[in-house]
């Protein structure tokens, strides 16, 4: 249906969701408009693209010919509430309204559909998967939730065969698709402002399993309780990793697949959650007839996602930034930090994300954060939600069991980081921190 209309307008459009389903269109050859609240690279790269973009919510900011509900499509983020000025105005005079898990299950409707879901690590693999996808020449168009560092965008396309979408799991917005391949990497508990129970969001889980296409293949990480071909470090699971080794600048492992079959691969992103998400990318090129070795030397030339354990800085200091805000992405990014630089001293620097995620895992965040040599706190960033009662970054402060702790904010980030004596800095967090990275590298390079 959403191919009837040639203009498409957007609200959120700079999210890194939203922003990729904006490229598809203008690719498409449709007029784009749309707000947001700030100027960001995403929001720039559109209007150099022609999309008219502004940034006050206002209903005189809307371009004239957005205005026909027969003409324009609208498409939110679920982020967005519905008490916007602009989204009521769309709903209050019957235009056609998306959210943009619906669109997405129009786009990739007709289509072959990989569906990438979990907790943890659906935009890493998915990203590796497009890389595997575009070095093979597949033809295939994804939207991913983070910026590939090899091609510099959360959106790519090598044609429209198959639609590679990474399947979120908030609002629900995953049971929208009807993949012929999905994958889920992990169930932690979290969104337990949608799910109000862990069981809550297993059972979607559960159901978006149950989504698959006829004669469709689930590929689920070992500890995830679904029915599906494994993958982990498991040695039970049928697809396996051993021989797990790192340095400062790759990981070494063996995949072990079909009983007997084994291959070494060259992987350039740290952690062993890392390594799981290259061995599902593997193993899913597989059921697409890519051959075995052309997958690994994909695997060889993948450069990473921007804020995934990524490096800002190696010398005089190391300088990580890193998209973790729940507490098992912290546990990893801190096992894979301790790995790499076991004799070093590193601080965490970290801004939680919602006020719902700090208050229900503040125990697990203090946990993690105390195994730090030093942490600081940035004051919660609140994205959608209004304040909790009694729910803030000093609460989690005094929960953490260290001496070498502080809360500021970001004026004072540069002086914690020239008075800090860490040899690792690591920056962590949802949402506006990474603002901050660069500033603090040239604190460490002056």
């Amino acid at each position: 249906m959403y191919k009837n209309y040639n203009k498409i307008y957007f609200i959120g459009i700079g999210g890194i969701g939203m922003s990729s389903i904006a490229l598809y269109f203008i690719n498409n050859g449709k007029q784009v408009a749309g707000y947001d609240q700030t100027i960001t690279d995403l929001t720039k790269k559109l209007s150099n693209l022609g999309a008219k973009i502004h940034y006050d919510s206002s209903l005189s900011e809307i371009p004239e010919e957005f205005k026909n509900n027969n003409e324009v499509l609208i498409i939110y983020t679920p982020a967005i509430p519905l008490s916007n000025i602009e989204l009521s105005f769309f709903f209050d005079n019957n235009f056609t309204v998306l959210k943009r898990s619906e669109i997405l299950g129009y786009i990739s409707q007709d289509k072959f559909c990989i569906a990438i879901a979990g907790t943890h690590g659906k935009t890493t693999t998915a990203t590796i998967l497009s890389h595997i996808l575009y070095e093979n020449n597949i033809k295939f168009t994804s939207f991913i939730g983070g910026i590939s560092e090899n091609y510099d965008s959360n959106f790519i396309q090598n044609g429209n065969d198959v639609i590679l979408v990474e399947a979120d799991e908030f609002d629900r917005s995953f049971l929208t698709l009807n993949p012929n391949i999905s994958c889920i990497t992990s169930v932690d508990s979290d969104h337990l402002d949608v799910y109000n129970s862990n069981s809550e969001l297993q059972k979607s889980f559960n159901e978006f399993a149950s989504k698959l296409e006829l004669n469709g293949v689930l590929f689920k990480h070992y500890d995830v309780p679904i029915d599906g071909v494994s993958y982990g470090f498991n040695k039970n699971a049928e697809y396996s990793i051993i021989n797990y080794r790192n340095d400062e600048s790759s990981t070494f492992f063996d995949i072990v697949y079909e009983k007997e079959n084994s291959i070494n691969v060259k992987f350039n992103m740290p952690g062993k959650h890392n390594a799981c998400n290259a061995l599902v990318a593997f193993a899913i090129g597989r059921l697409l007839k890519i051959n075995d070795e052309q997958i690994v030397n994909s695997l060889n030339t993948f450069k990473g996602v921007k804020r995934r354990f990524s490096y800002i800085l190696r010398s005089p200091k190391i300088l990580i930034d890193d998209y973790a805000h729940h507490p098992n992405e912290i546990k990893a990014i801190y096992e894979s930090v301790k790995s790499l630089y076991p004799e070093k001293s590193i601080m965490a620097i970290f801004q939680p994300h919602l006020y719902s995620r700090t208050q229900d895992f503040m125990n697990q965040f203090a946990q993690v954060l105390s195994k730090f040599d030093e942490v600081t706190l940035l004051d919660i960033y609140p994205a959608r939600e209004e304040p909790i009662k009694g729910v803030n970054s000093n609460k989690l402060l005094n929960q953490i069991n260290n001496i070498n702790k502080n809360l500021v904010d970001k004026l004072e980030l540069k002086k914690v980081v020239k008075d800090s004596k860490a040899d690792v800095f690591i920056i962590m967090g949802a949402g506006d921190i990474s603002d901050e990275v660069y500033k603090i590298k040239d604190v460490i390079l002056n």
